[in-house]
């Protein structure tokens, strides 16, 4: 996708919204010079919004927001399996859906979401405090409450703020690539990149230590990603036993060491594509995967298509 389309950007704020879930997707798509995106933040109507948590929030917009974005972000509010947003709202969302936009839900903007039916027999996640509240108030809706997001393609959701900043990253990697969204989170002070499919918090039974270790162990692995990285490295440097340290990895993040290892190596990979003119043969070597053909199999495994045309893709426009 060129990145020299601008891309208009909504943040709907109902009664209660949460601050963090608001400030999220307007932080991060905010207007600026190297990002490609316009927001607007809106409401029901034009005017004063009460807000949860002792704030309230002046928006310029009506509805009239959501005819106009081709991204429409629901931030979660208070008390929202007591009754659904107002019937305009709810026909305004599953208007835009329907000429195209895509609806994202943070944390509790999941109920919003789920009132339109847009969600049926689909998966979907919310905040795990809320995620059975969900589920007996729309049953159609296949609940997740072990993830941070889910991209169900037009529809996204995702648990609690934290995983707001997950999802816009996601969404920034869909739509600029690896090397934008890695701005994005160093700019944020966020990890740069956090699998959907991780846990909304570590099992009780891991001690906190251990959760530390990894994430050390993980920071440690992207700085050798052109070195041997097998699971007895990994397990070693977490100085933790090899079928401990896959047991909890997984736990931790949703992938087994190798998959974490081999998405991270495409990550890198991508960004390389995206940032330089370095060939694929010689990207290849630099994110530990040897060859330009072992390179073209894992990237079209997981993303679908060639080293190639992605870049193609990313730098076309610019």
């Amino acid at each position: 996708m060129s990145a020299s389309r601008l891309r208009r950007v909504a943040v709907l704020v109902l009664e209660g919204a949460k601050p963090l879930d608001v400030g999220i997707p307007a932080q991060v798509f905010t207007t600026r010079a190297s990002m490609p995106y316009e927001v607007r933040l809106c409401g029901a109507a034009p005017g004063l919004v009460s807000g949860g948590d002792g704030l309230s929030y002046h928006v310029a917009h009506g509805l009239e927001a959501l005819a106009w974005a081709d991204l429409v972000f629901i931030p979660g509010y208070r008390f929202p399996d007591r009754e659904d947003p107002p019937t305009a709202v709810v026909q305004a969302l599953v208007a835009a859906h329907s000429r195209g936009a895509r609806l994202a839900a943070i944390s509790t903007g999941a109920f919003a979401l789920a009132a339109t039916g847009l969600l049926d027999r689909r998966r979907a996640t919310t905040h795990w405090h809320y995620t059975r509240a969900l589920a007996a108030r729309h049953p159609l809706v296949r609940v997740d409450e072990n993830v941070l997001f889910v991209d169900e393609g037009s529809v996204l959701t995702s648990a609690g703020a934290a995983s707001g900043i997950d999802l816009c990253l996601h969404i920034l990697r869909g739509d600029l690539g690896v090397a934008a969204s890695n701005h994005a989170a160093r700019r944020l002070v966020a990890a740069p990149y956090r699998s959907g499919g991780q846990a909304q918090y570590v099992p009780r039974s891991v001690p906190e230590p251990l959760g530390e270790r990894f994430a050390a162990t993980r920071e440690w692995a992207l700085h050798r990603l052109d070195q041997p990285l097998t699971l007895d490295v990994l397990a070693r440097q977490a100085a933790v036993s090899p079928r401990t340290f896959s047991r909890r990895f997984v736990e931790e993040t949703g992938y087994t060491p190798m998959q974490w290892v081999m998405r991270a190596r495409i990550d890198m990979a991508r960004e390389l594509l995206e940032r330089s003119e370095r060939s694929v043969e010689q990207i290849a070597t630099d994110v530990g995967l040897g060859t330009g053909a072992n390179l073209r199999t894992h990237f079209q495994r997981i993303l679908g298509t060639t080293p190639s045309e992605y870049r193609r893709t990313f730098t076309r426009g610019e």
